[in-house]
């Protein structure tokens, strides 16, 4: 599956998932160092894919999922990106982010290939959501034409509201 980035089309690496296909367990990075996997987390979980916190479409998506979708009761909302810990906490604290959890995929990929949203040659992750059920089937997914755009807040709330 291709992408553009800024206007270049680039290759995704990694499984490319459809709506119904199951989410395989993924560890990443937690802020403070620890490991996290997907099967940690129990319920129905938003998954964001950003390339950097420190841009500005993530900066304003993160920041919009973490005021409306963490009002969702039964939604957990998890940040995935290449960014390292360190930069996501910095980040965190800088917005007066606290009801997302963010977790760094630079040291594995392993989020990146389950998901197919690892930018080839370019060291990123796609700009993408995931919408899973509580067995981690995936119920909505958008994967972002262009990288550089923002994704369909309404359609992926509404998702995660109904």
């Amino acid at each position: 599956m291709k992408v553009n980035f800024g206007g270049n089309p680039v290759e995704l690496e990694g499984r490319v998932l459809h709506l119904g296909d199951k989410l395989e367990n993924f560890s990443g990075v937690k802020n403070d160092l620890s490991t996290f996997n997907l099967s940690d987390l129990k319920g129905r979980k938003l998954i964001l894919a950003v390339p950097s916190l420190d841009t500005p479409v993530c900066d304003f998506e993160v920041r919009r999922f973490n005021e409306e979708a963490t009002k969702i009761s039964d939604v957990s909302v998890v940040v995935v990106s290449m960014d390292l810990p360190f930069a996501q906490a910095r980040w965190c604290g800088a917005a007066g982010v606290e009801n997302v959890l963010t977790v760094s995929d630079f040291r594995e990929r392993d989020f990146a290939q389950k998901s197919g949203t690892y930018l080839s040659g370019i060291g990123l992750l796609a700009r993408a959501l995931f919408l899973l059920d509580e067995e981690n089937r995936v119920t909505y997914l958008e994967y972002v034409d262009e990288v550089t755009a923002h994704p369909n807040y309404n359609a992926a709330l509404e998702a995660a509201r109904s």
